[in-house]
């Protein structure tokens, strides 16, 4: 009996003492406290996230409205915030122990806080859109990219303050990196520049078609920091480095006002001055007449006998269409190629193509040269 007696002196004693002096069932208890607040954490954000919906849709605007779908994440995590905070309210903590969840606490505070902030930046980016015809898309993007990692940076600082490390030092520190970075990383900060000064210049945007020689030609996708996401036609995507984009000739098709067709055709020698002049009159009053071409003085349209070729009297073609649509484009080509063809050969003539002629002239007989025959032949014939 006595042995049991100790025995069960020895469990209450170690029960009260538990880990660090806090007795063990305050300690269950507080787990219970923590996972009660886990277990109705969905109901509190669907409670609270419902309400907040309530009330917007009582406005107008959907701007509150897209500010509650982003939302959802960091209200959800609240109740672990304050099952924390009342987990180890509930502890007889001191001393160090009572930092570290004070600190806990704290740090988890300022989580949902900037997760919150860092969250309403993308229905709030409609502020940045005000901008937009000033500035450009890109460096729209490129403003809401930076307050996100600028937010992101006065996050993680202000945690490490309150774990009482500064941050000052550590920014000296990585300032005396960054130069030694630098030196080793000039590609880098090349591309960073090349970038802001290719959306400063608001060369091309999102979505243009853009032809750098020797480079790629394609599709801007996205323009990043260092690099601009550019898929070819084939839907091969390339990264092509920001100072290529800003080092080289580019053509942005995209920008395009018109689109021109500039053609020589080339009809026989044969051809008369009339039906040459009917040729080029009539080809002249399909473009003018057309809706699917531009007209002077807008454009310059001319349709003119351009030169004597060696195989060829050449035409010049030279107008511009309305649309800018490569496809369309391709299709008022056709048009004008069935219509050309048409109207040539109703003139009565027809396309040269390369040759060369060959002209055998003989001369009279009284002037021909005898022909030599030899004394011998002569003599046997």
């Amino acid at each position: 009996m006595q042995g049991l007696k100790e025995f069960w002196t020895l469990v209450v004693d170690v029960w009260h003492k538990g880990l660090y002096g806090i007795d063990i069932g305050r300690i269950l208890l507080a787990l219970l406290i923590f996972l009660g607040f886990l277990i109705i954490r969905r109901l509190f954000a669907r409670v609270v996230v419902n309400r907040l919906a309530a009330f917007s849709a009582r406005t107008k605007t959907e701007l509150d409205d897209e500010a509650i779908q982003v939302l959802k994440k960091p209200i959800a995590f609240i109740p672990v915030v304050m099952g924390v905070f009342f987990a180890t309210n509930f502890l007889p903590l001191s001393g160090a122990l009572a930092q570290i969840a004070d600190n806990t606490v704290r740090s988890l505070v300022v989580i949902v806080i900037f997760w919150i902030a860092i969250n309403l930046i993308r229905p709030l980016s409609v502020i940045f859109y005000h901008l937009e015809r000033i500035l450009g898309a890109a460096m729209v993007d490129w403003l809401i990219k930076a307050t996100k990692i600028i937010l992101g940076f006065l996050g993680v600082a202000t945690i490490l303050e309150i774990w009482g490390i500064k941050v000052a030092p550590i920014i000296a520190g990585l300032g005396l990196f960054g130069l030694a970075v630098a030196l080793g990383a000039q590609d880098l900060f090349k591309n960073l520049i090349s970038g802001i000064l290719v959306i400063g210049e608001k060369r091309f945007t999102k979505g243009d078609w853009i032809r750098v020689d020797g480079v790629v030609e394609g599709t801007v996708e996205n323009i990043g920091f260092r690099s601009t996401l550019v898929r070819r036609f084939d839907k091969a995507p390339v990264f092509v480095p920001n100072s290529q984009l800003s080092d080289n000739s580019l053509t942005n098709f995209s920008a395009m006002t018109h689109r021109r067709i500039y053609w020589m055709i080339g009809v026989e020698y044969r051809t008369t001055i009339e039906q040459l002049r009917k040729i080029r009159d009539e080809i002249e009053n399909y473009i003018l007449q057309s809706e699917e071409f531009s007209k002077p003085p807008e454009v310059p349209t001319f349709v003119r006998i351009d030169r004597f070729s060696d195989s060829s009297i050449d035409i010049m073609v030279y107008c511009f269409t309305k649309t800018t649509s490569w496809g369309e484009w391709l299709e008022i080509k056709e048009r004008l190629a069935y219509k050309i063809k048409e109207i040539v050969e109703a003139a009565g003539t027809s396309f040269a193509f390369p040759s060369q002629s060959i002209y055998v002239e003989s001369l009279p007989a009284a002037d021909s040269a005898e022909v030599f025959v030899p004394p011998g032949e002569a003599q046997n014939s």
